[in-house]
């Protein structure tokens, strides 16, 4: 009889301790903020629009619909730092815990409409920039070869290789064009708007620091501003 009241008493003791650990769980709120969030035609920025949230299922939508800031209808860029995140949430949700796992700061753009698609102008600014390129990279290649004189050593291979010399020297000219369009195509890792390996390519790695430099300057000028102001 003794073995089984210290039993039931063990389980309720377990019990209870399972049911404390629920409640500080369904008490416990985990955001993870975004560096940069786009809101397009919407007149307040809320928590779900900046940050995934992980909470109790019965608290998470309450959560997500948190209001941060108004838009005003207007297009702009602002800050929204952690602080604002937990004030907003603690307010809706007094007596809960706020645990950040993601960004300090979140760069927010917001527009009233969103842009208008056109796609004669979409295929212009695309003709344009490719005009550009090419024209750029031939001259680059052109102006190259030019200063290292590879038409001479293009000759001198021909009559060291064939012991002929002659002006134009295509059995040479020829796989080096080749090779280097190859050599291109490999090092971009596209050809005809299709990936060769899963690999970021040089330009996108490129076009990701460049962002994450122009997001880190924009944040900070932000919160330059914000600090002036105060």
């Amino acid at each position: 009889m003794e073995k089984i009241q210290h039993y039931i008493k063990f389980e309720d003791a377990k019990n209870n301790a399972d049911e404390r650990r629920r409640c500080i769980c369904a008490m416990e709120i985990y955001v993870k903020p975004k560096k940069k969030a786009a809101i397009v035609g919407q007149e307040y920025v809320m928590v779900k629009d900046i940050a995934d949230v992980f909470a109790a299922p019965e608290i998470q939508k309450r959560v997500e619909n948190v209001r941060l800031l108004a838009t005003g209808g207007k297009g702009g860029v602002c800050l929204v730092s952690i602080i604002d995140v937990v004030k907003a949430i603690s307010a809706a949700l007094p007596g809960h815990s706020v645990n950040n796992v993601g960004e300090m700061d979140t760069m927010v753009s917001f527009k009233a409409k969103p842009p208008k698609k056109r796609a004669m102008v979409k295929w212009l600014k695309v003709a344009v920039v490719s005009s550009i390129l090419f024209t750029g990279a031939m001259t680059a290649i052109m102006a190259f070869h030019t200063d290292s004189q590879m038409g001479t050593v293009f000759q001198r291979y021909h009559k060291i290789l064939l012991g002929e010399e002659v002006e134009r020297p295509y059995i040479i000219n020829i796989p080096y064009s080749i090779g280097l369009a190859v050599g291109i195509v490999v090092f971009f890792n596209h050809f005809s708007g299709r990936r060769i390996t899963k690999q970021p390519t040089p330009i996108e790695v490129e076009m990701t620091t460049y962002e994450k430099d122009v997001e880190d300057t924009v944040i900070d000028s932000l919160s330059r501003q914000e600090e002036k102001e105060k």
